[in-house]
């Protein structure tokens, strides 16, 4: 029953922001912004919901029991603990992507007035990079 419902908000997700977009047009923009945020926070609470539920890998259970294997319990801390390492690396590579695009549009502007200092410049989007790799790392300390 779970998996049924999940699938049709999940598929509603993708429906209704596009129905959206094809009825108000283009001129809305904001409405269908506004739309778009409402479907996403309603699809992640119901995941949160899923996984409070403690009914996490109920999916990978039924195929254990299908296989005639005992089938291993996945708690809630196991859910957040995969959420948790889902927000880091997301949230990591979105601060990496704006990082990233502020440092090389002005060390563009800057190379552009004295290509000497390329390599100054250069240094200063590889630190922006390494936000995203900082997220990596601490997503495989939370999964280990």
């Amino acid at each position: 029953m779970l998996i049924q419902i999940t699938t049709l908000i999940l598929i509603l997700s993708i429906i209704v922001p596009f129905g959206a977009y094809f009825v108000m047009g283009r001129k809305n923009g904001k409405s269908m912004l506004v739309t778009n945020i409402i479907t996403f926070f309603g699809v992640m609470l119901v995941a949160t919901g899923c996984l409070f539920s403690g009914n996490v890998g109920f999916a990978a259970g039924e195929a254990a029991e299908a296989a005639g294997e005992v089938a291993a319990a996945v708690s809630t801390g196991d859910g957040m603990r995969y959420l948790a390492a889902a927000l880091v690396t997301g949230l990591a590579t979105i601060g990496a992507g704006i990082a990233v695009a502020s440092a090389s549009s002005a060390a563009l502007g800057a190379i552009s007035e004295d290509p000497k200092i390329m390599g100054k410049s250069l240094i200063f989007v590889a630190l922006s990079e390494g936000i995203a790799l900082y997220g990596l790392l601490v997503t495989f300390m939370i999964l280990d």
